[in-house]
């Protein structure tokens, strides 16, 4: 298993914790509340997919050591 692929693993638990907390307020402090029950399990997916690629692609950010030095900060932009 490649080092990116844990780091992306790990990385995907804790997005998706706060992705998942943010979907979950925005639900249940909302007029959305009448409908949780059945607006839960879309929160789910929807956060899933987005921390997928999102924790993909910070993945090689927390291995890089010197990114103001060689210039990938600004090729992040």
């Amino acid at each position: 298993m490649s080092v990116r692929l844990q780091i992306a693993a790990m990385l995907f638990m804790m997005i998706q914790a706060v992705l998942f907390f943010i979907g979950l307020l925005l639900v249940l402090l909302t007029p959305l509340a009448r409908e949780a029950m059945d607006l839960m399990p879309w929160v789910v997916g929807a956060t899933t997919v987005v921390s997928l690629p999102l924790s993909w692609w910070l993945a090689p950010r927390l291995r890089a050591r010197t990114w103001r030095r060689d210039g990938t900060l600004e090729a992040l932009k």
